[in-house]
Protein backbone atom coordinates (compact mmCIF):
# COMPACT_ATOMS: atom_id res chain seq x y z
CA UNK A 1 0.00 0.00 0.00
CA UNK A 2 2.46 2.24 1.03
CA UNK A 3 4.67 1.72 -1.85
CA UNK A 4 1.85 2.50 -4.44
CA UNK A 5 1.05 5.56 -2.68
CA UNK A 6 5.02 6.56 -3.13
CA UNK A 7 4.45 5.48 -7.05
CA UNK A 8 1.40 7.97 -7.28
CA UNK A 9 3.46 10.65 -6.09
CA UNK A 10 6.73 10.35 -7.86
CA UNK A 11 3.94 9.87 -10.97
CA UNK A 12 2.35 13.51 -9.67
CA UNK A 13 5.76 15.10 -9.51
CA UNK A 14 6.71 13.56 -13.03
CA UNK A 15 3.61 15.05 -14.77
CA UNK A 16 3.56 17.96 -13.16
CA UNK A 17 7.70 19.06 -13.92
CA UNK A 18 6.78 17.63 -17.70
CA UNK A 19 3.55 19.69 -17.29
CA UNK A 20 6.09 23.00 -16.58
CA UNK A 21 8.23 21.80 -19.35
CA UNK A 22 5.19 22.40 -21.84
CA UNK A 23 3.73 25.21 -20.18
CA UNK A 24 7.41 27.13 -20.74
CA UNK A 25 8.07 25.74 -24.26
CA UNK A 26 6.69 29.08 -26.20
CA UNK A 27 8.96 30.99 -24.19
CA UNK A 28 12.03 28.86 -24.87
CA UNK A 29 11.61 28.81 -28.71
CA UNK A 30 10.98 32.45 -28.39
CA UNK A 31 14.11 33.48 -26.52
CA UNK A 32 16.96 31.51 -29.01
CA UNK A 33 17.60 34.57 -31.13
CA UNK A 34 18.28 36.64 -27.35
CA UNK A 35 20.34 33.71 -26.31
CA UNK A 36 22.77 33.30 -29.61
CA UNK A 37 23.02 37.67 -29.35
CA UNK A 38 23.87 37.38 -25.33
CA UNK A 39 26.51 34.30 -26.30
CA UNK A 40 27.96 36.39 -29.33
CA UNK A 41 27.98 39.52 -26.99
CA UNK A 42 30.26 37.86 -24.22
CA UNK A 43 33.19 37.16 -27.00
CA UNK A 44 32.89 40.44 -28.57
CA UNK A 45 33.42 41.77 -25.10
CA UNK A 46 36.52 40.03 -24.27
CA UNK A 47 35.50 37.33 -22.79
CA UNK A 48 36.91 33.83 -23.39
CA UNK A 49 35.05 31.37 -24.52
CA UNK A 50 34.83 29.40 -20.70
CA UNK A 51 34.05 32.86 -19.70
CA UNK A 52 31.36 33.25 -21.81
CA UNK A 53 29.76 30.27 -21.33
CA UNK A 54 30.26 30.89 -17.50
CA UNK A 55 28.46 34.15 -16.91
CA UNK A 56 25.76 32.56 -19.43
CA UNK A 57 25.40 29.91 -16.81
CA UNK A 58 25.44 31.71 -13.39
CA UNK A 59 24.10 34.96 -14.13
CA UNK A 60 20.71 33.38 -15.90
CA UNK A 61 19.51 36.80 -16.44
CA UNK A 62 19.19 38.01 -20.19
CA UNK A 63 18.75 41.73 -20.13
CA UNK A 64 21.29 42.61 -16.39
CA UNK A 65 23.68 40.11 -18.87
CA UNK A 66 23.42 41.99 -21.85
CA UNK A 67 23.68 45.44 -19.97
CA UNK A 68 26.79 44.45 -18.14
CA UNK A 69 28.79 43.18 -20.95
CA UNK A 70 28.04 46.77 -22.76
CA UNK A 71 28.74 48.23 -19.68
CA UNK A 72 31.90 46.20 -19.80
CA UNK A 73 32.93 47.40 -23.41
CA UNK A 74 32.88 50.83 -22.63
CA UNK A 75 34.67 50.15 -19.49
CA UNK A 76 32.78 50.72 -17.11
CA UNK A 77 33.77 50.48 -13.14
CA UNK A 78 32.69 47.23 -11.64
CA UNK A 79 30.52 48.75 -8.66
CA UNK A 80 28.56 50.66 -11.62
CA UNK A 81 27.90 47.59 -13.00
CA UNK A 82 26.82 45.57 -9.91
CA UNK A 83 24.89 49.25 -9.01
CA UNK A 84 23.44 49.11 -12.46
CA UNK A 85 22.83 45.22 -12.36
CA UNK A 86 20.71 45.28 -8.81
CA UNK A 87 18.26 47.92 -10.08
CA UNK A 88 17.85 46.30 -13.42
CA UNK A 89 17.04 43.17 -11.80
CA UNK A 90 15.11 44.34 -8.50
CA UNK A 91 11.72 43.12 -9.97
CA UNK A 92 12.71 39.79 -8.74
CA UNK A 93 12.12 40.99 -5.30
CA UNK A 94 8.46 41.88 -5.73
CA UNK A 95 8.41 37.90 -7.84
CA UNK A 96 9.36 36.44 -4.94
CA UNK A 97 7.01 38.20 -2.47
CA UNK A 98 4.63 37.56 -4.76
CA UNK A 99 5.43 33.78 -4.45
CA UNK A 100 6.05 33.69 -0.71
CA UNK A 101 3.29 31.90 0.30
CA UNK A 102 3.47 29.48 -2.22
CA UNK A 103 6.82 28.39 -1.37
CA UNK A 104 6.81 28.74 2.39
CA UNK A 105 6.22 25.17 2.98
CA UNK A 106 8.96 23.85 0.91
CA UNK A 107 12.15 23.48 2.47
CA UNK A 108 15.46 25.74 1.81
CA UNK A 109 16.89 23.74 -0.90
CA UNK A 110 13.59 23.55 -2.51
CA UNK A 111 13.84 27.02 -2.12
CA UNK A 112 16.79 28.41 -2.77
CA UNK A 113 16.35 26.26 -5.89
CA UNK A 114 13.41 27.87 -7.11
CA UNK A 115 15.03 31.28 -6.38
CA UNK A 116 18.44 30.79 -8.70
CA UNK A 117 15.50 29.84 -11.69
CA UNK A 118 13.68 32.11 -10.99
CA UNK A 119 12.85 35.34 -13.97
CA UNK A 120 10.36 37.17 -15.59
CA UNK A 121 9.45 34.04 -17.99
CA UNK A 122 9.27 31.79 -15.03
CA UNK A 123 7.02 34.07 -12.93
CA UNK A 124 4.39 34.51 -15.55
CA UNK A 125 4.33 30.56 -16.58
CA UNK A 126 3.42 30.02 -12.44
CA UNK A 127 1.10 32.77 -12.64
CA UNK A 128 -0.77 30.01 -14.81
CA UNK A 129 -1.33 28.04 -12.06
CA UNK A 130 -3.52 28.60 -9.05
CA UNK A 131 -1.05 27.36 -6.87
CA UNK A 132 2.16 25.97 -9.35
CA UNK A 133 3.90 22.64 -7.14
CA UNK A 134 7.53 22.74 -6.74
CA UNK A 135 7.72 20.19 -9.78
CA UNK A 136 5.98 22.45 -11.88
CA UNK A 137 8.57 25.03 -11.18
CA UNK A 138 11.53 23.22 -11.46
CA UNK A 139 10.37 21.68 -14.95
CA UNK A 140 9.75 25.19 -16.43
CA UNK A 141 12.17 26.80 -14.40
CA UNK A 142 14.97 24.19 -15.63
CA UNK A 143 13.90 23.58 -19.04
CA UNK A 144 13.97 27.74 -19.46
CA UNK A 145 17.82 27.25 -18.04
CA UNK A 146 18.44 24.98 -20.21
CA UNK A 147 17.37 26.48 -23.15
CA UNK A 148 19.00 30.00 -22.32
CA UNK A 149 22.47 28.13 -22.06
CA UNK A 150 22.52 26.02 -25.22
CA UNK A 151 21.57 29.09 -27.30
CA UNK A 152 23.85 31.19 -25.41
CA UNK A 153 26.60 28.47 -26.54
CA UNK A 154 25.47 28.41 -29.74
CA UNK A 155 26.10 32.42 -29.91
CA UNK A 156 29.61 31.73 -28.58
CA UNK A 157 30.34 29.25 -31.29
CA UNK A 158 28.78 31.45 -34.31
CA UNK A 159 30.79 34.48 -32.73
CA UNK A 160 34.16 33.00 -34.13
CA UNK A 161 32.55 31.76 -37.35
CA UNK A 162 29.79 35.24 -37.53
CA UNK A 163 31.88 38.61 -36.61
CA UNK A 164 29.66 41.12 -35.41
CA UNK A 165 26.44 38.72 -34.91
CA UNK A 166 24.65 42.52 -33.25
CA UNK A 167 24.56 43.52 -37.40
CA UNK A 168 21.37 40.56 -37.41
CA UNK A 169 19.44 42.77 -35.08
CA UNK A 170 18.80 40.06 -32.80
CA UNK A 171 17.71 42.29 -30.43
CA UNK A 172 14.10 41.77 -31.70
CA UNK A 173 13.64 38.36 -29.78
CA UNK A 174 13.42 40.51 -26.35
CA UNK A 175 10.29 42.30 -27.34
CA UNK A 176 9.44 39.05 -28.94
CA UNK A 177 9.72 36.86 -25.52
CA UNK A 178 7.42 39.96 -23.37
CA UNK A 179 4.97 39.20 -26.40
CA UNK A 180 4.39 35.86 -25.59
CA UNK A 181 4.22 36.60 -21.90
CA UNK A 182 2.19 39.13 -22.32
CA UNK A 183 -0.43 37.11 -24.43
CA UNK A 184 0.10 33.81 -21.60
CA UNK A 185 -1.27 36.25 -19.11
CA UNK A 186 -4.46 37.85 -20.96
CA UNK A 187 -6.74 35.81 -18.86
CA UNK A 188 -9.44 38.00 -18.47
CA UNK A 189 -11.20 41.61 -19.81
CA UNK A 190 -9.15 43.58 -17.28
CA UNK A 191 -5.61 42.29 -18.34
CA UNK A 192 -6.43 43.04 -22.09
CA UNK A 193 -8.29 46.62 -21.91
CA UNK A 194 -4.20 47.16 -19.94
CA UNK A 195 -2.65 46.00 -22.77
CA UNK A 196 -4.60 47.76 -25.44
CA UNK A 197 -4.52 50.93 -23.35
CA UNK A 198 -0.81 50.49 -23.52
CA UNK A 199 -0.30 49.79 -26.83
CA UNK A 200 -2.10 52.99 -27.70
CA UNK A 201 -0.54 54.96 -25.52
CA UNK A 202 2.87 54.39 -26.47
CA UNK A 203 2.21 55.19 -30.32
CA UNK A 204 0.99 58.82 -29.13
CA UNK A 205 3.72 59.14 -26.89
CA UNK A 206 6.24 58.36 -29.22
CA UNK A 207 4.92 60.09 -31.86
CA UNK A 208 4.56 63.20 -29.58
CA UNK A 209 8.01 62.64 -29.03
CA UNK A 210 8.03 62.27 -25.02
CA UNK A 211 10.45 60.61 -23.19
CA UNK A 212 9.90 57.41 -21.06
CA UNK A 213 7.08 57.13 -23.21
CA UNK A 214 7.34 52.94 -22.51
CA UNK A 215 7.57 53.11 -18.88
CA UNK A 216 4.29 55.90 -18.87
CA UNK A 217 2.29 53.67 -21.12
CA UNK A 218 3.10 50.76 -19.04
CA UNK A 219 1.65 53.04 -15.81
CA UNK A 220 -1.42 53.65 -17.72
CA UNK A 221 -2.00 50.02 -19.03
CA UNK A 222 -1.53 49.26 -14.74
CA UNK A 223 -3.71 51.58 -14.11
CA UNK A 224 -6.79 50.91 -16.88
CA UNK A 225 -6.42 47.27 -15.93
CA UNK A 226 -6.70 47.79 -11.90
CA UNK A 227 -9.91 50.37 -12.86
CA UNK A 228 -11.96 47.33 -15.13
CA UNK A 229 -10.73 44.86 -12.53
CA UNK A 230 -12.17 46.83 -9.70
CA UNK A 231 -15.68 48.09 -11.87
CA UNK A 232 -15.94 43.40 -12.46
CA UNK A 233 -15.39 42.96 -8.59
Amino acid sequence: MESAVQSQLIQQKSLGFFRGVQDMLPLSVAVIPWGILAGSAAINAGLSVMQAVGISALVFAGAAQLVSLSMLMTGASLLSILITVFFLTSQHFIYALSLREEVKPWSLKRRLSIGFLLTDELYATAMLKEKPSYAYMLGAGFSFYVSWVLFSLMGILLANKVPDLSTLHLEFSIVVVFLVMAVMLIQNKAAIYGVVSSSIMVLILSWLEIGSAILLAGFSGMWVAALFDQAED
